[in-house]
């Protein structure tokens, strides 16, 4: 048995890897030069800022699919939200 959701990261993983190695001309297993704090911490700021905008945005479409009561208009609300 296998599960995809698993191997679909497993794949981004190895794509991710290849874009690094192009772009920095070495492997993470052999990059000791860089501040991995420093990144990992920059990293997750930047995921709280992602967090915090889905969250405004699954706030705002839940409001509007509650207020709406045409699925035709709801959809465009939605559309408008998005853009």
């Amino acid at each position: 048995m296998s599960d995809q959701i698993v191997l679909s990261v497993i794949e981004k993983y190895a794509k991710r890897s290849e874009v690094g190695i192009l772009k920095y001309g070495t492997t993470l297993e052999t990059n000791n030069k860089d501040n991995y704090l420093k990144h990992l911490q920059e990293e997750l700021m930047d995921a709280t800022l992602y967090l915090e905008k889905l969250m405004f945005l699954d706030k705002e479409i839940t409001k509007i699919v509650k207020d709406t009561r045409n699925d035709a208009e709801l959809g465009g609300k939605i559309r408008n939200l998005i853009r």
